[in-house]
């Protein structure tokens, strides 16, 4: 595998290496080691998979207290994917990072604790699964708007309809008035 930093270098890109042949194709997606050598944890305690339609924006959603790092992947279809640094103290505070995931690519996105994250669905249909590092704890879940100017995030969005938001996202808060990391 491959561990490319992001614009923010606490995200890291990862490009696994696939070995193709006529009967399909085969890649580690997760090796010990290897992701513990880049300061990734060892210890994911939940899995989550979801499945979302064409022009579905999921986020930016975090949790302030047992705040979770993420590997997050795309198994069918293609989204892009946004983090968000939401630590006060960070030099890229306020700053995101936004890349394309999908089956195609078979490329993760590691997101530690301290973002807050989101993605939008641009294929008809996708399925994104992401391994956290602590438990859902909804009592502490918070949520930034997805369209928040101060953070001027670039979605790709499809230019006929607005996205397909849940209740919870279209009540998400601006940075400015959002709990963050200190």
């Amino acid at each position: 595998m491959e561990f490319i930093p992001a614009a923010i270098p606490e995200i890291l890109l990862i490009e696994p290496k696939v070995y193709e042949d006529p009967r399909g194709f085969f890649m580690e997606t997760y090796r010990e080691a290897e992701f513990n050598a880049r300061g990734i944890p060892s210890r994911f305690v939940q899995e989550n998979q979801t499945r979302s339609t064409k022009g579905v924006l999921r986020g930016l959603h975090y949790q302030i207290k047992q705040a979770q790092g993420k590997l997050v992947r795309v198994t069918a279809g293609e989204v892009f994917d946004v983090a968000v640094d939401i630590r006060r103290a960070s030099p890229t505070f306020g700053k995101w990072v936004g890349m394309t995931l999908s089956a195609e690519n078979r490329r993760q996105m590691w997101i530690p604790e301290g973002f807050a994250h989101g993605f939008y669905v641009v294929s008809d249909r996708a399925d994104f699964v992401y391994k956290v590092t602590d438990y859902y704890a909804p009592q502490w879940e918070r949520g930034i708007l997805w369209n928040d100017p101060a953070l001027g995030i670039e979605w790709p969005l499809d230019g006929a309809s607005a996205p397909v938001l849940s209740q919870k996202d279209l009540e998400g808060k601006l940075l400015a008035d959002a709990e963050v990391f200190e």
